[in-house]
């Protein structure tokens, strides 16, 4: 129930039109800078990509360069290859006989087969930590830019958060493309991710609070596509401006022109009202229903034009006094259930991120054209997101995210157990089926991790569990690494996760047609619950 003076802001969107012309002007806006970031949160797998490299051999590099294999190289490098160790010369000519035949030492420069990489600018050779490194030093920029993200967006407003980070990308990534050393790459890498990788939060808010509740779902399915177009994108980018300098300008350049949306993009309505600034939001929303060729009805034009009595608020309560959130926080950690939950929750979204990212990275590492594979990788995300629409309500949140965990796991598992070299096309497609289900499991266990805790706590329970997601994307840039040891481990990794995963699900209640529970005591009971709860329980 809303008061006199409050805004039933919902209803009035209803009768704005859920997703009319003026919601899809301003979807056309967010979606492009939604599309970049996506570019910038993949650009390091190129950029800090790996090359084909060897020991220089100095006596030896007059010679044609087919002399590698064909010639001196026979007798210079180890059967290993000369990656980073070469043999020991005992003369100062190229002949085999100033080479000794079994002893090797470590190479002190090397030739790079280009410099489309930072490996090559920076004299990376044998060094992959660092080279790994980059990712992981961005994930922790994503890490860090929650909770500044979240602070400038509650503050001074959804549109100033997401102009502000569009812009700021732009900005940090022209500047990296100078880079004159590795250091100097990396510390502008983590502002790039820091100030820069709030532009998908604050865009999607952005966008969603003024969709009609009806249309959410559609809403997030078209955010989430585009960011998966932009994966697409950047590969196309990469392919045809491989060197890193070149390509991060490219990328980087056309974020600056955002700075003028401040023009003509407009601020969220349900901020505006929060904050107290409803002639701002009426004439958004008289606005919109002109555009949409919609009228209000008389109840809501005087919501919007009348003086209230006190401040309007679309969440009238929703703020608990600080003595109330103390005893919220000891209720749920004194539950059982609701502690087990959150672990299992938490080791989710840690799965989740640790495998769609990983499967991201090393997909460049697959046999064929790494942009074609990234490509495919990227592309088979929009069927996940799709049949996770279709199937949640259907068949269930268990059932639906528990098949595409073992669907995951089992295709990522039984790779190892393939000749890459006569059935390379049978390995690409099982990475691809991972990909796809670990992104129907993610948008799937996003929805599912919010009906699970009560709304006295929801918010910060699924920040939590968001935080310790984290981890996933910081540790997956150093999969690679384990290639070195095993060319399948990876894949072995992220599959036992993934049925492990899936396994926990059966620890959890189905959610399915419940109502979002309020309070501890009813989130406990979901374990046995399996109807509707009474209409006459106020949800949220």
């Amino acid at each position: 129930m809303h008061s006199k003076d409050s805004i039933d802001l919902d209803a009035i969107l209803s009768e704005l039109g859920q997703f009319g012309r003026y919601q899809v002007h301003i979807y056309c806006y967010i979606l492009v800078p939604i599309l970049f970031s996506s570019i910038y949160n993949g650009q390091y797998i190129f950029a800090a990509s790996d090359l084909n490299y060897r020991c220089e051999v100095p006596q030896c590099e007059s010679s044609p360069p087919e002399y590698e294999t064909n010639g001196w190289g026979l007798w210079a490098f180890p059967e290993s290859g000369g990656r980073c160790q070469r043999l020991r010369p005992i003369g100062s000519s190229c002949s085999s006989q100033d080479f000794h035949y079994n002893e090797t030492e470590s190479c002190d420069a090397w030739v790079y087969e280009n410099d489309d990489s930072i490996v090559s600018e920076f004299d990376l050779a044998c060094q992959n930590w660092k080279r790994t490194l980059v990712g992981t030093i961005h994930s922790v920029g994503l890490f860090a830019a929650l909770p500044i993200t979240a602070y400038i967006s509650d503050t001074f407003g959804r549109r100033t958060a997401f102009i502000l980070t569009a812009v700021s990308a732009g900005a940090m990534g022209l500047i990296r493309s100078f880079s004159p050393n590795y250091i100097f790459y990396l510390v502008f890498e983590f502002l790039d991710a820091t100030l820069g990788s709030g532009v998908y939060s604050s865009g999607f808010i952005l966008a969603l609070e003024m969709v009609g509740l009806k249309r959410r779902v559609l809403g997030g399915n078209l955010i989430s596509c585009t960011f998966a177009l932009g994966s697409v994108t950047l590969a196309a980018i990469a392919w045809a401006i491989p060197h890193w300098r070149t390509l991060t300008r490219v990328l980087y350049a056309p974020s600056l022109l955002f700075i003028f949306y401040y023009f003509f993009l407009e601020e969220s309505v349900r901020w505006l009202l929060s904050k107290g600034r409803k002639d701002e939001a009426a004439g958004i929303i008289f606005k919109a229903a002109e555009i949409n060729k919609k009228k209000l009805k008389p109840e809501s034009v005087r919501q919007l034009t009348e003086e209230p009595k006190e401040v309007p608020s679309i969440f009238k309560g929703a703020i608990p006094p600080r003595d109330q959130k103390k005893s919220i926080t000891r209720k749920m950690f004194k539950s059982k259930i609701m502690v087990s939950r959150l672990c299992i929750c938490s080791f989710w979204w840690i799965t989740v991120t640790f495998i769609y990212y990983g499967l991201s990275i090393n997909s460049v590492s697959l046999a064929g054209n790494r942009y074609v594979n990234y490509m495919l990788t990227s592309l088979v995300e929009i069927p996940g997101y799709c049949v996770s629409v279709l199937t949640l309500d259907r068949f269930g949140r268990k059932a639906t995210i528990m098949t595409a965990f073992f669907i995951c796991g089992s295709s990522l598992l039984s790779m190892p157990f393939i000749s890459r070299a006569t059935l390379q096309w049978l390995v690409t497609s099982l990475s691809m089926v991972g990909k796809l289900c670990i992104s129907m499991a993610f948008s799937s266990i996003y929805i599912y991790t919010s009906e699970l805790f009560p709304t006295e706590a929801r918010h910060r329970l699924l920040g939590i569990c968001s935080m310790f997601g984290r981890i996933g994307s910081i540790v997956a840039p150093q999969t690679p690494l384990l290639a070195d040891y095993m060319e399948s481990l990876p894949y072995l990794i992220f599959g036992v996760m993934a049925g492990a995963s899936g396994l926990l699900m059966l620890l959890m209640p189905e959610t399915v047609n419940l109502r979002l529970p309020d309070t501890v005591a009813q989130a406990e009971s979901m374990v046995t619950r399996r109807t509707k709860r009474p209409p006459d329980i106020i949800v949220d």
